[in-house]
């Protein structure tokens, strides 16, 4: 077994993402982590499957589309 730390691997949108304020998204054991890519030393905020799944459902069925 190693004693290192695994590191995240960031992945962030193709699209929309020119400007480099940038949402990017991680996957870590069983959370999901979360940060602005402006500030990537800031700790990410960490939700659960559970919860990431409600999130990403709710982003499919367009609850935070604003018009």
């Amino acid at each position: 077994m190693s004693d290192r730390k695994q590191e995240p691997e960031w992945r962030q949108s193709s699209q929309r993402c020119g400007t480099g304020a940038c949402v990017q998204v991680a996957k870590l054991g069983d959370e999901y982590l979360v940060r602005d890519s402006k500030n990537p030393q800031t700790a990410p905020f960490a939700f659960s499957a559970q919860e990431w799944r409600a999130f990403v459902a709710g982003v499919r069925r367009g609850d935070f589309e604003f018009e």
